[in-house]
């Protein structure tokens, strides 16, 4: 049994079975029909559903969740814009905000809540537009803001459909061990950021800690790392939305893979921008 990287994912229905195919059509309603038991004999509570999730619901989800993300961000982004005051808090909110839906969602087991959702949407969109901002008119002094944030987005969405690709076509198998792999290099990226943060809390390194954040070479690498490691965390959140769709989870699931799905295109657009922010600043 595989499990994804990504937090809301791991606390999903998981199921045995052997390479995934999201998105190929192979896991059908029909098929979904014959396999639905596992998933009502070990969540009871969620009998009695209209039908099984499809790869339509996880799209249309999904799409409905971005595009909540993608309004508040503009909208956002303009009010910083207009009052550069927000931009803190607006940050903060958000950030904080989001985290907790994410928590409440994975430990609570809500991922399938719309409300929940949209909310993280809604609140990851004022952090994405205001941090945003910052990186177009703060940290990148000078710059473009509109040709970073542009690069950053489009960079997003080209890894986001470059790793569909190559999970639909088996260039990389989600494996047991690939995932025990992708799921260390996490843990060690998110000792890094806290043992970073820390040092830099008590000056050491001129206030940069290690200097992971700081737009040197190391930054530049490590910024990299995480990008890697977000692109391969599609493949294991493909992996696990398409065991739900061959265990017959319900329609509602459908909820739960966009917020995962989310979760990690947040987490690849701010490093993308973070990395682009270091060349524009040479």
């Amino acid at each position: 049994m595989r499990e994804s990287s990504n937090p809301v994912f791991r606390s999903l229905p998981k199921t045995q079975g052997g390479y995934a195919t999201f998105g190929t059509g192979a896991a059908g309603y029909g098929t979904q029909q014959v396999q639905a038991e596992p998933y009502t004999t070990r969540y009871p509570e969620q009998t009695g559903v209209a039908r099984p999730m499809t790869i339509d619901d996880v799209v249309t989800k999904t799409g409905i969740t971005l595009a909540v993300l993608s309004a508040v961000a503009v909208v956002s982004y303009f009010l910083v814009g207009m009052n550069p005051g927000l931009a803190a808090p607006l940050t903060m909110i958000g950030a904080i905000g989001g985290l907790v839906m994410v928590l409440i969602a994975t430990f609570g087991r809500k991922q399938d809540n719309p409300a929940i959702v949209l909310t993280y949407a809604g609140l990851e969109g004022l952090f994405l537009g205001a941090i945003s901002w910052l990186f177009g008119n703060v940290v990148v002094a000078g710059g473009s803001a509109g040709a970073l944030i542009t690069q950053a987005v489009l960079a997003t969405l080209g890894v986001f459909f470059g790793m569909l690709v190559v999970y639909k076509t088996g260039a990389i198998r989600v494996t047991p061990k690939f995932t025990r792999m992708i799921v260390a290099g996490l843990f060690g990226v998110l000792v890094l950021m806290l043992g970073n943060l820390v040092l830099a809390m008590f000056g050491v390194g001129g206030g940069e800690g290690m200097g992971l954040r700081s737009g040197g070479t190391i930054a530049i690498i490590f910024s990299l790392v995480c990008i890697g490691l977000a692109a391969f965390s599609f493949l294991l959140d493909f992996d696990a939305a398409d065991q739900m769709i061959r265990a017959g989870a319900p329609e509602k699931a459908a909820w739960g893979v966009a917020l995962g799905l989310t979760v990690t295109l947040v987490w690849l657009y701010i490093e993308i921008l973070r990395l682009l922010s270091y060349f524009q600043n040479d």
